[in-house]
C-alpha cells in the first residue's frame, strides 16, 4: 500500500494472540483502513476511523488488504 491508499481489512494471517492484539488497537478484518505513512524502516502508521495506530512492519505483511482504486 502507497502513502494515502485506502483499502478494507480482508484476513489477518497471524494467529490468535496477534489477532486479539490488533483488534485491541481497533484493526479488523472487514474495517476500512488508510496508510498514513511508512517506508522501509520503522513502523507503519495507519489511520482506522478517526485513529491513527503505528504497528510494526511484522505485524503489517500479516494483514491482507484489498486496496480501493
Amino acid at each position: 500500500m502507497k502513502n494515502g491508499e485506502e483499502g478494507y481489512v480482508q484476513a489477518i494471517t497471524g494467529g490468535d494472540e496477534l489477532k486479539n492484539r490488533l483488534a485491541a488497537l481497533g484493526l479488523r478484518v472487514s474495517l476500512k483502513v488508510a496508510k498514513v505513512s511508512g517506508l522501509f524502516l520503522g513502523p507503519i502508521t495507519v489511520r482506522v476511523g478517526q485513529t491513527q495506530i503505528a504497528i510494526g512492519h511484522g505485524m503489517a505483511g500479516k494483514i491482507l488488504l484489498e486496496v480501493e482504486r
